[in-house]
């Protein structure tokens, strides 16, 4: 559920008598306006079907406010022939089992509601974090790479579910075709994840002795891909990124800012008991994705004459003109008070002396 910059608005097209009818959710905002103001221009596609709990501002295209997680969704898919589910909860802010429930709930319905309604295709948007990010990941991984990511309360753990759903679509309702499409570090207006907000920090984790090679993925280009998905009628699973990395040096060269090392067991396992304090809103292993490579080549999507307008320096000096002025410790977003305090001891230096005087404190109660 992310913001947004204005999508030009001009006279509405005629529409062909054929090519498919596309229904976009999360249609208001994000990834799915611009994919749904995309597919309203192009010739191939006869109907755009917007669906979002609020009615946008995307010109030309067939509003149908919803819930996503409504049961009663196939009777506003009657019509349709391929679904595009993009209304996905992101932000670290968010409580996780209400982020699960809205994420997995909501592409349960929309796989459920599209087979009820005789959909012939659902493209499920998902993230290439379900690959897991370590050490000994190949650079890039192939898009049929084995997910290696943690079944656990992360956002990474909400995708995997995704995954498991459309991997036994077919099973399930034979009529339906399922793809998958995993995009790298997503960034542009209104994303916020634990990966922008690692961003937001005064300095940046580094974990010694790994070699962190960093990969995005702007919404624009996001849109471009599934629009190619949807038209080309590619089959997945399709990844979705900016061609080649980012190394540490560069990192720190675009942003400005310095790095604070390190070692690998120190870092995540005061990072899990800050997490288990409530003073952290996402789990240890989301620090995988900042200290450890999970690159993808976007090989079927290259194949099919897709390329990113964005590369992953224009795509970070994006991301940081988006986050500028905000600032987070460890993935909690803080005052600047906060984080004028942060940058004079380091952000993660601050969080670990904050939970060792937490742990002193119970010591001296006992």
């Amino acid at each position: 559920m992310e913001g947004g910059t204005p999508v030009a608005t001009g006279k509405v097209r005629p529409r062909r008598s054929k090519g498919p009818v596309v229904a976009v959710t999360g249609a208001a905002s994000g990834a799915g306006r611009l994919l749904a103001a995309r597919l309203a221009e192009n010739a191939g596609v006869r109907k755009v079907v917007a669906i979002d709990a609020q009615r946008g501002d995307v010109p030309g295209v067939t509003w149908r406010v919803t819930d996503v997680r409504d049961p009663l969704l196939s009777g506003r898919l009657s019509d349709v022939d391929v679904i595009v589910h993009l209304d996905l909860a992101r932000s670290p802010d968010l409580d996780p089992r209400e982020r699960r429930t809205h994420n997995v709930r909501g592409a349960q319905t929309v796989v459920t509601a599209a087979a009820a309604a005789r959909v012939r295709r659902a493209v499920l948007v998902t993230s290439a974090m379900v690959y897991g990010a370590g050490p000994g990941n190949a650079v890039p991984l192939a898009e049929d790479a084995p997910l290696l990511a943690e079944a656990n309360e992360s956002i990474a753990g909400d995708y995997l579910e995704i995954e498991d759903l459309a991997a036994g679509a077919g099973a399930v309702h034979p009529g339906l075709d399922v793809t998958v499409v995993r995009p790298a570090a997503l960034v542009g207006p209104g994303v916020d994840t634990v990966i922008t907000r690692h961003f937001e920090a005064p300095r940046l984790l580094s974990v010694k002795g790994s070699a962190p090679a960093w990969q995005f993925c702007h919404i624009e280009d996001l849109a471009a891909a599934l629009e190619v998905v949807v038209t080309a009628g590619l089959a997945g699973p399709v990844a979705v990124g900016c061609e080649g990395r980012l190394g540490a040096d560069e990192v720190a060269e675009i942003t400005g800012k310095r790095t604070f090392e390190l070692p690998a067991a120190l870092t995540f396992g005061m990072a899990q008991r800050l997490h288990r304090l409530g003073m952290t809103p996402a789990p240890a292993t989301d620090l995988h994705y900042v200290a450890y490579p999970w690159v993808v080549d976007a090989a079927r999507l290259r194949a099919a004459g897709w390329k990113p307008v964005y590369d992953n320096a224009t795509a970070l000096r994006v991301l940081m003109e988006e986050t500028a002025g905000r600032h987070a410790v460890v993935g909690r977003r803080v005052g600047g008070k906060e984080a004028t305090m942060a940058t004079a001891a380091g952000a993660t230096v601050a969080a670990i002396g904050a939970a060792a005087a937490i742990r002193r404190a119970r010591k001296r109660r006992r």
